[in-house]
């Protein structure tokens, strides 16, 4: 689980600039007129780094920081943490602060989200990504947007309908082979915390079918991980011997450079 978590954690910093612009303003309820990045590193007696750290002047003038925390566990000691950041926060920057615990499973979190003490209270909101609306992200023209709603509610809808809406307006918001390679990949992996991996991976297969017939082992195409160069080079090679593509269509079938097709086909001049 720890492997997967790191995962997780790695796509949601590579696209969290992206992401945000979306979540404040349709899921935080937040319309930043200006907004700051702050340095994650808050030291006093501890260190801490938050997914997500932001000073914001909104549309009413009101200024505050804004901290986002993107959780895949369920972790019963999160108002902990969370009471640690905002007294940090609130002594280092003397401004409002407004915390959101951001869950990114598929059950009903349980995490304590209030302390009533003598001295104390405290408590932060939660917000559960399998609550909402999977045609929130689906309207949005950022891919890095568009894939979060495999986390989403389907309402009803069948997982191969709502994946092949995901698909297809990924690939609509998409410039660049390698780009739609990185957004297939990071989509599989997401899929994973809602068991969708296989229904994904069946969904873009029968995609890729539509051009031209290809063998199971070709499945890197969709940005399966363990695929080998010596398949990519069959593959490739077998577009240009079996079919009348050019250069520039199989390179964006196989999701490869259009350089590495011109190798192949230098590397087996009976290509086409």
């Amino acid at each position: 689980m720890g492997k997967q978590i790191n995962q997780y954690d790695k796509i949601f910093k590579e696209n969290i600039e992206a992401v945000i612009p979306g979540l404040m303003r349709d899921i935080l309820g937040i319309t930043p007129f200006m907004s700051v990045e702050l340095p994650d590193d808050i030291q006093h007696t501890k260190e801490r780094k938050p997914d997500v750290l932001k000073k914001i002047t909104d549309v009413q003038g009101n200024n505050f920081v804004l901290q986002i925390e993107f959780q895949v566990v369920d972790e019963p000691e999160m108002i902990y943490r969370m009471a640690d950041y905002y007294i940090m926060l609130l002594r280092k920057y003397k401004i409002p602060v407004r915390q959101f615990v951001i869950f990114l499973g598929s059950t009903k979190p349980q995490m304590l989200t209030l302390i009533e003490s003598e001295c104390l209270t405290f408590s932060f909101p939660v917000i559960s990504f399998a609550k909402l609306d999977y045609h929130l992200f689906l309207k949005s023209d950022q891919p890095e947007e568009v894939i979060l709603g495999v986390l989403g509610n389907f309402g009803g809808e069948s997982p191969e309908t709502v994946l092949h809406r995901i698909i297809q307006r990924v690939e609509a918001t998409t410039i660049g082979d390698l780009a739609l390679k990185r957004y297939f990949s990071q989509l599989r992996v997401l899929a994973q915390l809602r068991n969708l991996e296989q229904t994904l991976k069946d969904l873009t297969m029968d995609s890729i079918a539509k051009f031209v017939s290809i063998e199971k082992d070709a499945a890197y195409l969709v940005g399966q991980d363990n695929a080998r160069e010596q398949e990519q080079i069959k593959f490739v090679n077998n577009l240009l011997t079996e079919t009348d593509f050019s250069v520039e269509k199989v390179a964006k079938i196989a999701g490869v450079s259009v350089e590495f097709v011109e190798k192949i086909k230098q590397k087996f001049p009976t290509s086409n």
